[in-house]
């Protein structure tokens, strides 16, 4: 089954006020979802152009592992953005 995970920044205007720190955590949310995608979990991830929101689109057998895998995320887990799932339905695929 698919989900949609919707990252928000946790302030305004995060893209052009990010910390050093912040970069360095957005790095390791990029390296997380490369692996995810490497285990054939994720099927697609971006941001908003604005930074205002990102999503993961994961397949796997429950929302529970959903959640997990939104929760294990570096940015969730610094509080850099914040994470809600929602059950997704995929139509079309390439």
């Amino acid at each position: 089954m698919a989900y949609l995970i919707m990252y928000k920044p946790t302030r305004d205007n995060f893209i052009n006020t990010m910390s050093e720190q912040e970069q360095q955590i957005l790095g390791q949310h990029f390296s997380y979802l490369q692996n995810l995608l490497a285990e054939k979990k994720l099927l697609l991830a971006g941001p908003c152009e604005d930074g205002s929101l990102g999503i993961a689109i994961v397949e796997v057998e429950s929302e529970v592992q959903a959640m997990e895998i939104m929760q294990n995320d570096p940015c969730v887990q610094n509080k850099v953005f914040c994470g809600e799932v929602k059950p997704f339905r995929v139509s079309l695929r390439s």
